[in-house]
């Protein structure tokens, strides 16, 4: 009894032993450490997912998982969680990687390689570094500019144009860096600076205001508005038209003669995050020049390394950019950010009411 006993039970262990084994493989995959990447949606998300992040996964043996939204919306998520952060990476447009900065949001980047290739003029303080470069410029309709023998638009100050009544599609100001720029350069060509934007604010209802036709929270209306030919003018940058060309959309880049204004995507390691090496290592190979030519190639992201390869469909667009950066304007975003709040209320109030 005592011996049929024993084989029972060492039968049942070594069944269970067997069942033990089987599941360790699939338990040790649960237990791989995931990253989260804050990042804009849409193609990027996809891109990156796709094409970009799968060689850092299996090199690593982790996870990535992307967080989609815009800039301001990854920032309000990270500042909501300070201190204890669901995200271990984000991806913001360079003004607000400023502020999330300012916040104490971004661990400071450590050395790397990759990271000792980026020129200087990509790093945002010791905390954040432009993974892709641009410019917010003009954008154009060029079926609706084809149909009414418009000339090609050349400067900022063709947004006021009486031929585009009710044919400037804007974006807003208070949430999207696109309509900041195109404000802050209004402005400028009015006489003010970013200490001074009363001269644009004055100047706006009775110019680029009578020909909005809708002033837009971010760039995801346009190309609706392309396909019913609602918008004939409004500011985008080169990479943003690459992107609805490749959709079909009837849409081609303008450089305005007082130039485009710089628009990096930047990135940072977010400060307290439970993976910080990982976080870190990731943030490396985003920098690098194997992962920005995939970024380059599959999604038209043009590289801040300058020592990433280029082929024959993608020269064209990186030597486009160096021209466009060689007369583009800086923004100064410390002075931006302190006075934005008051520049968000002042535009909900007077302009978009």
């Amino acid at each position: 009894m005592n011996n049929v006993k024993r084989s029972a039970l060492f039968g049942f262990c070594s069944l269970g032993c067997a069942c033990l084994g089987a599941l360790l493989p699939a338990t040790q995959a649960l237990a791989e450490p995931t990253l989260y990447l804050g990042m804009n949606g849409g193609t990027m998300e996809r891109l990156y997912a796709d094409k970009v992040l799968p060689a850092f996964e299996k090199a690593n043996n982790v996870k990535v998982v992307i967080v989609p939204g815009t800039s301001a919306d990854i920032l309000a998520k990270v500042q909501a969680s300070k201190g204890n952060p669901q995200m271990h990476v984000m991806f913001l447009d360079d003004g607000i990687m400023y502020r999330a900065i300012a916040m104490g949001l971004c661990d400071k980047l450590e050395d790397s390689p990759p990271l000792a290739q980026i020129p200087a003029k990509g790093r945002i303080k010791d905390q954040a570094v432009a993974v892709s470069l641009g410019v917010t410029g003009l954008a154009y309709n060029t079926r609706l500019f084809k149909e009414k023998g418009w000339n090609t638009p050349t400067s900022w100050m063709d947004l006021a144009d009486p031929r585009f009544k009710d044919k400037v599609v804007f974006q807003s100001m208070a949430s999207s860096t696109f309509g900041l720029h195109g404000f802050l350069m209004f402005n400028r060509i009015q006489g003010g600076s970013e200490t001074d934007v009363e001269p644009g604010f004055k100047a706006w209802p009775n110019t680029v205001g009578r020909n909005v036709l809708e002033y837009i929270p971010s760039s995801a209306k346009i190309s609706e508005m392309l396909q019913t030919d609602e918008a004939a003018l409004f500011p985008l940058t080169p990479t943003q038209v690459t992107a609805l060309k490749l959709k079909g959309m009837p849409v081609e880049y303008a450089q305005p003669k007082e130039g485009a204004v710089v628009l990096n995507v930047a990135e940072c390691a977010i400060a307290q995050n439970t993976q910080p090496e990982l976080a870190q290592k990731l943030a490396a190979f985003l920098l690098t020049p194997q992962a920005q030519a995939i970024a380059l190639e599959e999604g038209d992201q043009i590289p801040s390394n300058p020592n990433t390869p280029t082929t024959d469909k993608t020269r064209g667009q990186v030597e486009a950019m160096k021209q466009y950066l060689e007369t583009a304007i800086a923004v100064d975003w410390d002075q931006v950010n302190e006075q934005r709040p008051a520049w968000n209320a002042r535009w909900n109030r007077s302009i978009e009411r």
